[in-house]
């Protein structure tokens, strides 16, 4: 069975991420950007010049989880090409509707490893914060496509319970942010949220999880440069990019700003039939990173979440696949290609 988003809670979370704080005078461009995302998918075909013909099965795919791309992001999709691999990765397929063996609304289990509101708990030494509930993009392989964010949203005030976990367990060294995407929220949440942790003796480092650098590079503004150079936590930050044309110059540009606040880049991929499930594009992947600062991290086979069948890679094909692409690339640029299951104690190297 698939189930579907509730609308009412998807428009919150949009408006939770864009929303002024109290005092502010004007929403930041990245916040109008964010806002102002192509939601509709016959606005999405009819910017790119696709065949109205897709228009029933990307309705069908958005019915279920709706579509969402930023300008900026757009921008990098080339017209009239209905096999781009990044349309591929935004653009709702009738595809998403049909049930598959084996693929299930949590396919990572994580509601067996919330011990307080918002926080994740799976791996020893570090914990994941769902610091926002919004994301820029709505990527149709996400993971979390089903993910309860109505029962993971703290206010401030209800932060304290997994900050006080936190406090309590001196084995745990790492905070990730994580979401959603965590700089959906606001700088002023976010820099007061980082305050706290930081005030915890026995975390080291802070790790964020985001796409927004990548699909609205405009979100690496001063505001955010401001709370990143003021922790005294190391700070890590691990984009998602899947494919080298994902990279263009503001991209590259955001980097350079993150990089020259002491944060370090890495990036995970995860493999996906039709946008990057070849040697070439995935050299030309790790190669482009490079050349923007980041470092290859991770490349992830497709974890089984309920409507994303379709983009899977079969683990021998993508064995094979890695194992090419070893006589391409020097290897500090050789992503580990892993798997997540739930219950084992860190991912599972293929």
């Amino acid at each position: 069975m698939i189930t579907r988003r509730s609308p009412f809670l998807q428009e919150n979370m949009m408006i939770a991420a864009a929303r002024l704080e109290p005092g502010a005078d004007a929403a930041a461009p990245w916040q109008r950007q964010l806002s102002g995302a192509i939601r509709d998918p016959r606005q999405l075909l009819e910017r790119l010049g696709l065949d109205a013909r897709l228009l029933d099965g990307a309705r069908a795919g958005h019915v279920l989880f709706e579509v969402r791309v930023p300008e900026a992001y757009l921008a990098r999709i080339a017209r009239q090409a209905p096999d781009d691999p990044l349309l591929r990765q935004v653009l709702p397929l009738e595809e998403e509707t049909r049930s598959a063996e084996g693929y299930v609304l949590d396919p990572l289990e994580e509601a067996q490893h919330r011990p307080a509101r918002g926080l994740i708990h799976k791996y020893a030494g570090r914990v994941l914060l769902i610091a926002s509930p919004a994301c820029a993009v709505n990527c149709r392989y996400c993971f979390r496509r089903h993910f309860p964010y109505a029962d993971n949203s703290p206010s401030r005030a209800q932060w304290q319970e997994a900050l006080d976990y936190l406090r309590g367990d001196d084995s745990i060294h790492e905070a990730i942010l994580s979401g959603g995407d965590p700089l959906a929220a606001s700088d002023r949440q976010l820099g007061w949220l980082v305050g706290e942790l930081e005030a915890i003796p026995h975390l080291k480092r802070l790790r964020i999880h985001t796409r927004l650098p990548v699909v609205i590079p405009d979100r690496v503004d001063d505001a955010l440069l401001g709370w990143i150079n003021a922790t005294r936590l190391q700070k890590v930050m691990v984009l998602h990019i899947n494919h080298a044309n994902e990279i263009d110059q503001t991209v590259v540009d955001a980097c350079t700003r993150l990089k020259k606040a002491g944060v370090t880049l890495l990036n995970q991929s995860v493999l996906l039939r039709g946008v990057n499930d070849n040697v070439a594009t995935l050299a030309a992947l790790s190669e482009r990173l490079f050349e923007a600062g980041i470092l290859p991290y991770y490349l992830h086979v497709l974890d089984p979440v309920q409507g994303a069948a379709h983009f899977d890679v079969p683990d021998d094909e993508a064995r094979t696949l890695v194992s090419r692409l070893r006589s391409h690339l020097p290897g500090f640029l050789m992503p580990r290609l892993v798997r997540e299951v739930s219950g084992e104690a860190s991912k599972t190297p293929l």
